[in-house]
């Protein structure tokens, strides 16, 4: 079985665990565009025992939260697609007014032709911000 997500970091790690990581995906036109993957294959959320869900959707919780505190998007879009790479990761991706697809999907029809600029220093940014959540106990958050 070739998997993209077993095989590779799946893009620029920004925060890892032995259990999932989060990283920094290759997409220009929206910067901060996070994956949160699962550190082993997996296809959907109730493959997991139910601490394991708990536990992953704290991590994509901190990512929004780190996305929101650095980046202060217009709105967070959530996804769990896997149509393609069937390995369970969540899209957490930061949404602005003048991003090339706004208001539509980032999959869906490019609305504008520039991508909404990215902030300097953005991956140090998000990796301490990221740093900083996921290393409080989940009851302090």
């Amino acid at each position: 079985m070739n998997c993209p997500l077993c095989d590779t970091p799946g893009g620029t790690v920004l925060w890892q665990d032995d259990f999932c990581r989060i990283v920094l995906a290759d997409e220009p036109d929206h910067p901060g565009f996070l994956r949160v993957i699962l550190n082993v294959h997996v296809k959907e959320m109730t493959d997991l025992p139910a601490a394991d869900q708990q536990a992953l959707l704290r991590v994509v919780m901190a990512a929004e939260a780190a996305l929101r505190e650095v980046m202060t998007p217009d709105k967070i879009n959530l996804a769990s697609l896997g149509n393609v790479v069937p390995h369970l990761h969540w899209h957490v991706i930061p949404r602005f007014a003048d991003d090339p697809h706004f208001p539509n999907p980032v999959w869906g029809e490019r609305k504008r032709s520039a991508a909404h600029a990215a902030p300097g220093g953005l991956n140090p940014q998000l990796s301490q911000a990221l740093s900083l959540r996921l290393a409080r106990a989940p009851e302090t958050e």
